[in-house]
């Protein structure tokens, strides 16, 4: 086994091998700029951009058209937010998202807000899910977005974006969602689930970091977006800027080998999810499962440890990777605001780890996770009952 384990999946994957070999020509020999017209060297680069676009594009059943490659989801998100928010300001300016959206949602609402638009931010139950009459109840004339994520980062919670979809779609309001955990672990369609505006990321799915991309629909409705900057006109002017050819073409390949693995990966990543969790229930005693077991992706397990802090059973695990919850926010001292939304109490919320297991873990590694953390666990407990018989 290779120390230490990896289990932090959620915060980034590491490149596939396959991937790697895809990228290197286009650093090395197949150079070119692909917005360079005049000779074979942009060609040869557009032509692996308009693959990849494909690639992309059929994974989510949309046009080729509909696809813009970005520097990743927090530029897409943005772009979907910002971008919306400038292009159709004169039919409203409320907008509606939720209390457990990743930070680069949250930030880019709180800007618009203090710009002067209405903000509605919806909360969720223990199981991190939100009432959809509640948001159907939201909707005024003056609603011109709804951004809810697919699936939560910390949590693994799945959100019925297909009913979201419906929602908006009869009240005439656009539908943002940010996919960036749904892509690659769950059925993801623009088409069935009414989704206009989508954004996501390669280094999520054993591609390169760097490189992500926003789906914008163009018909039924055709959706317009203000750019965020000028210059260049490429990506038809919605995302200005030489093109990223190795990383676009890296982020088509992780997506292709995805799509070609999907059904046996995502058996085997949550039949190894529910290995670690009955194995950490079997040996520990007051363990609690943070948001639905049932509506979560299968490579995530948010578990809540009783009487432990989530620092210390890091710093005393070197052994294995994990995480308290989003990479963005590592280093706040606050408890995760995602927790706190379904009910914890800071202490609690301050117990609770986040395992998010990938496509290159093992049982092997699986069942040392469990034995280890187990041991890390008990001693954390007695010495924590030590220093509060002392007080």
């Amino acid at each position: 086994m290779k120390f230490p384990i990896y289990l932090d999946n959620q915060a980034t994957t590491p490149v596939d091998p396959l991937v790697f070999e895809a990228m290197k020509p286009y650093f090395l020999e197949k150079y070119g700029n692909a917005s360079s017209k005049n000779h074979s060297y942009g060609w040869e680069a557009e032509s692996a951009v308009e693959y990849a676009r494909k690639i992309t594009a059929d994974f989510i059943n949309c046009d080729p058209k509909e696809i813009y490659f970005t520097s990743g989801a927090t530029e897409s998100i943005n772009l979907a937010q910002l971008g919306a928010a400038e292009s159709y300001s004169k039919k409203g300016n409320h907008i509606i998202t939720s209390v457990i959206e990743h930070s680069a949602v949250l930030d880019s609402i709180q800007f618009l807000e203090r710009k002067g638009f209405e903000i509605t931010r919806l909360p969720v139950n223990r199981e991190g899910m939100l009432d959809l009459d509640q948001l159907k109840d939201s909707i005024t004339d003056k609603t011109i977005l709804v951004s809810i994520m697919t699936a939560n980062n910390e949590i693994g919670t799945i959100n019925n974006i297909s009913e979201i979809g419906r929602i908006c779609r009869e009240n005439y309001v656009l539908f943002h969602t940010d996919a960036t955990q749904a892509i690659g672990k769950i059925p993801f369609d623009v088409q069935s689930s009414n989704v206009d505006i989508a954004s996501f990321t390669s280094h999520k799915v054993y591609g390169p970091k760097g490189i992500g991309a926003i789906f914008i629909r163009n018909k039924s409705p055709r959706i317009k977006l203000s750019p965020l900057f000028y210059g260049g006109g490429h990506e038809r002017s919605i995302r200005p800027g030489t093109l990223n050819v190795p990383g676009i073409v890296g982020f088509g390949k992780a997506l292709e080998l995805s799509k070609k693995y999907f059904d046996e990966e995502t058996k085997r990543i949550g039949y190894l999810r529910n290995i670690l969790y009955k194995g950490l229930k079997s040996y520990l005693d007051d363990v609690y499962v943070n948001g639905s077991m049932k509506e979560r992706i299968p490579n995530n397990l948010n578990l809540c440890f009783k009487n432990i802090r989530s620092e210390n059973f890091i710093s005393n695990l070197r052994e294995v990777a994990v995480s308290t919850g989003a990479a963005c926010s590592s280093e706040s001292l606050k408890p995760s605001h995602v927790l706190k939304a379904i009910g914890l109490s800071d202490e609690l919320a301050r117990s609770s780890i986040r395992f998010s297991i990938g496509r290159f873990n093992t049982e092997e590694e699986i069942n040392y996770v469990i034995e280890k953390s187990t041991e890390t666990i008990n001693n954390l407990r007695i010495i924590s009952s030590n220093i509060e018989i002392k007080e």
